[in-house]
């Protein structure tokens, strides 16, 4: 009885919002919660879920196997295919987050793009910033939660981990592969690498 219910509350929900101009793409697989907000020229794909809590603004595109929950998306935002919005959270005007993409208790400054392979938590960032595929925020240390600041026009490398607490100022550039510890001045660029060892004509061992 509790499943039937269920699917009746959900096709109401899907009913309401295809009325009031949500486009949904395959809609039997899109789950709504009761409290879900919605904008105008919003396309939905198929396989999305909101979780309680969830307000999205105006001209949004949610893709495929993505899941939000207490959360607020403001306009011309691009989400998934993949993506985690987890509580908390808000992405500002003309934000993208990408495929396989994680965010919590995070803000994501207008027209800042996280496409890829990335873990944002406890992190304030900034407008037009770039974060390269394979970045994570450090932001526990096993006791504590720290936060991670990311201001304005900053260009974060791919597979580069910002340990908490952390502020990279405004116009900075962080190199790929780097491990992030201390604060980075406006204007810097912070990389953290080994050096690089050739041994020419080397010859692997046989078994």
């Amino acid at each position: 009885m509790k499943q039937i219910n269920s699917q009746k509350i959900q096709i109401k929900l899907r009913n309401k919002f295809t009325k009031s101009g949500v486009k949904m793409i395959g809609p039997e697989t899109i789950f709504f919660s009761e409290d879900t907000k919605i904008g105008k020229n919003v396309v939905i794909n198929p396989y999305v879920v909101f979780g309680k809590k969830v307000k999205i603004g105006n001209n949004v595109i949610i893709n495929s196997f993505s899941h939000l929950e207490d959360c607020k998306v403001e306009n011309k935002v691009d989400i998934g295919p993949y993506a985690r919005i987890r509580p908390g959270t808000i992405l500002k005007d003309g934000s993208k987050i990408g495929n396989f993409v994680e965010i919590k208790k995070s803000i994501v400054g207008k027209k800042s793009k996280i496409n890829h392979l990335s873990y944002v938590g406890d992190t304030q960032i900034g407008k037009e910033v770039n974060i390269g595929a394979g970045t994570i925020t450090c932001n526990y240390d096993g006791v504590k939660k720290s936060k991670t600041k990311i201001k304005d026009n900053v260009f974060i490398g791919s597979n580069s981990s910002l340990v908490a607490p952390v502020t990279i100022n405004e116009n900075s550039i962080v190199g790929a592969g780097s491990v992030i510890t201390k604060n980075i001045k406006k204007k810097s660029l912070a990389l953290t690498r080994a050096n690089q060892i050739e041994i020419k004509n080397y010859k692997r061992k046989k078994k």
